[in-house]
């Protein structure tokens, strides 16, 4: 079925480069807040453009919605100079992305250009960019467990291979660090980056940093910068995603990190709005939500081939709030989810993991009873403190009252100790296991 699609998507390009025979033309006749009104441009949402500017040039642009008989398009090109009546035409290369080994080692933008200075990417091989659908029964289960090198993460939390992963926090709690230091321990085949909408100075910082030494080997980052058009946002996160089903359908272990899903959610909130859409949940557009699934569905196991997407992505809760509809969206599509409390980053500890607010799905099925076992008596001793931490700093908890209280009293400290970890360390899934069972097991 991936075969015979890509065969059908290569034709269709040949046919948009070859082809002399004249093409749907459209005219732009309006051009306010960021978007253009084009007569005549009958195609689907979705569809690239290529538009004729007054200065020679060709401007690039998406289509996003229809007003009347009129298409609703979004420049990918800012600055542009685009006159009244000017000439647009389809793009259908616009939907098709650029894959292949040549992209390893690579940093490029959202329509595929490279950043990194390093002359032309050499990957000859197309993939579309909203991905191929397939049949729901070529997903498979997560069965086998994934090493992040976090012992936290690995003994109490432990993700599969395979697994959606979100990373929920505040903003400055350590999202982005927790990331980096998941890539370094992580066993992947490829990796793949997508930094949506972050400061520029931060795409250096997480290519300096995050993929030192020899993890850019086998890194390929997409970046956006938040000065950048939603359209663009949106376009390196499917991007991304698509490169990451590329070397999944050669049978590859993939890590995918989307950095982050918030800003994504935010680029399609901008253009719902401006195309008209209600805010219907909290200042939130449904074709933001809609987003959501749609991105993430695409990351998993492939029966077919035996390569998989590990995917972790980060989402912001505005001002803290972990019901913010983002998050909650978030929460309920992916595998597993990470909460990092701000509490416990203000008193030093890192990663801030909040343990009872979090959660891997995937646990019970890539691991064994007695671990388990040992991750239950963890929880709930964590969850005995946290239920009664008021009663406890207060003085009001008499001693003796509850044995399970009593020892989480106790071991607190244990508690806390067993999260802290380096952020340039690495601690690996069995000595993680290991050390849980060694500390609280039965």
């Amino acid at each position: 079925m991936i075969a015979a699609a890509l065969a059908h998507a290569e034709k269709l390009l040949d046919h948009v480069v070859l082809n002399d025979a004249p093409r749907p033309i459209g005219r732009l006749v309006s051009h306010e807040a960021g978007m253009l009104e084009v007569t005549g441009f009958n195609r689907p949402i979705g569809t690239g453009a290529r538009i004729a500017a007054s200065d020679g040039s060709i401007a690039r642009a998406e289509l996003v919605g229809f007003r009347g008989n009129r298409a609703i398009l979004v420049p990918l090109d800012e600055g542009a100079p685009l006159g009244n009546g000017a000439r647009v035409e389809p793009d259908n290369a616009a939907n098709m992305v650029q894959v292949g080994e040549g992209l390893i080692g690579r940093v490029i933008d959202a329509m595929g250009q490279p950043l990194d200075r390093k002359g032309p990417v050499l990957a000859q091989g197309l993939w579309p960019l909203n991905g191929v659908r397939g049949n729901v029964l070529d997903r498979g289960r997560v069965t086998e467990p994934f090493d992040l090198g976090v012992r936290a993460v690995n003994a109490l939390l432990t993700a599969g291979r395979g697994q959606r992963i979100a990373i929920i926090a505040g903003s400055g709690v350590g999202k982005s660090v927790l990331m980096g230091q998941m890539i370094a321990g992580a066993e992947a085949d490829v990796v793949v980056a997508g930094l949506i909408g972050e400061r520029g100075r931060e795409v250096a910082d997480f290519l300096e940093t995050k993929l030192s030494g020899g993890m850019m080997r086998k890194s390929i980052v997409v970046a956006v910068p938040a000065d950048h058009p939603p359209v663009l946002r949106l376009r390196a996160a499917a991007r991304a995603t698509a490169i990451a089903e590329y070397f999944r359908s050669r049978g590859k272990k993939v890590l995918l990190l989307i950095d982050s899903l918030t800003r994504c959610a935010h680029a399609q909130r901008e253009i719902g709005l401006s195309l008209g859409e209600p805010p219907a949940m909290k200042g939130y557009p449904p074709s933001a939500l809609a987003l959501i699934p749609r991105l993430v569905e695409r990351a998993g196991v492939d029966v077919r081939t035996g390569g998989s997407i590990t995917a972790l992505y980060t989402v912001l809760a505005d001002g803290d709030d972990t019901d913010d509809p983002i998050v909650d969206a978030a929460r309920a599509i992916v595998d597993g989810h990470i909460v990092l409390s701000r509490h416990l980053s203000e008193q030093a500890i890192f990663p801030a993991i909040d343990i009872g607010k979090s959660l891997s799905r995937v646990m019970a099925d890539v691991t064994n009873e007695e671990h388990l076992r040992a991750a239950a008596m963890y929880r709930a001793l964590w969850a005995a403190y946290e239920e009664n931490r008021d009663l406890i700093l207060m003085g009001a908890y008499r001693p003796g009252n509850d044995p399970l209280i009593d020892e989480a009293v106790s071991r607190r400290q244990q508690l806390l100790d067993f999260l802290r970890q380096s952020a340039k360390s690495q601690i690996g899934l069995d000595d993680s296991i290991n050390s849980l069972i060694a500390e609280f097991g039965a």
